[in-house]
């Protein structure tokens, strides 16, 4: 079905309750759904996640072809970064923070070794408005026959562009040059942290990657220009990955009005 998500497109899921359309008209794309994800789900609420999952009311017009702006824009919460091709929404931030205090320069990441955020095997977990939402590769998403075949459209970005997992094309414009893992030049600092919590550098907190240009495959964005099966003609698009940053913290374009968020989000996400 993945040739068909460029497309127009709904997903009803009695079992699961998942609701979304996608209409494509013109240079837009039009994505209403309820936020259920379209597979299994964990316990919520749970020990470390107090909140339940519930519908909710979501209405993106995104472009339908991403175009690419002069910088990069860098995520701030409470704006999420993506929406999932079943309606669910990527967004890696989490506001948690040393001492819990968002001035303290240290932010603690969803994913990591001192995590205690209540995710599920999807990498998911709940908002206190009930929002699911995807803090990493939502692997349920993301399963291919090995690595010999490019990785499935997952979603689009913000600003447009396309999200895909982890695998594609060795040369980024070749489908015949074989199939990679698309790895992050992102990598954890060398050494100690000179204030704040103190200790080794060891993932617990989003200040403890540095993006190295050409350490991996993709750029700051966490992304690349390159052909897919959805966009033979070539287009950049952004990669989830099993390693920092996870799920994309810049946008390469343009994010669209309707998906702009601003303001405060607290607690426990």
């Amino acid at each position: 079905m993945s040739a068909e998500l460029t497309g127009s497109y709904s997903i009803v899921d009695s079992v699961t309750g998942t609701q979304i359309d996608v209409t494509v008209t013109g240079d837009r794309r039009i994505i209403r759904a309820n936020g259920l994800p379209n597979h299994q789900r964990g316990s919520f609420p749970n020990a470390n996640n107090p909140h339940s999952v519930s519908a909710q009311t979501y209405e993106f017009q995104l472009p339908l072809h991403g175009t690419r702006a002069g910088r990069t824009t860098q995520l701030v919460l409470p704006q999420p970064f993506g929406i999932a091709t079943n309606g669910v929404l990527f967004d890696p931030l989490a506001a948690e923070w040393y001492r819990r205090d968002p001035a303290s320069g240290w932010t603690i990441e969803a994913i990591g070794p001192s995590a205690t955020l209540g995710l599920d095997d999807n990498n998911a977990h709940v908002q206190p408005t009930g929002a699911y939402h995807y803090h990493g590769l939502p692997t349920a998403m993301a399963i291919q026959q090995g690595a010999e075949r490019h990785s499935p459209l997952l979603g689009w970005a913000g600003d447009g562009f396309p999200i895909y997992a982890g695998f594609g094309y060795i040369d980024p414009m070749d489908p015949t040059s074989g199939i990679t893992e698309l790895s992050s030049s992102y990598r954890l600092r060398s050494g100690v942290r000179p204030d704040g919590p103190g200790g080794a550098y060891d993932g617990t907190y989003t200040e403890d990657f540095e993006f190295v240009a050409g350490h991996g495959m993709l750029d700051l964005a966490n992304g690349r220009q390159g052909v897919t099966p959805e966009y033979p003609d070539g287009t950049y698009y952004y990669v989830l990955t099993d390693t920092f940053p996870f799920i994309p913290r810049h946008f390469v374009g343009t994010i669209a009005d309707s998906f702009r968020r601003s303001g405060r989000r607290d607690g426990p996400r």
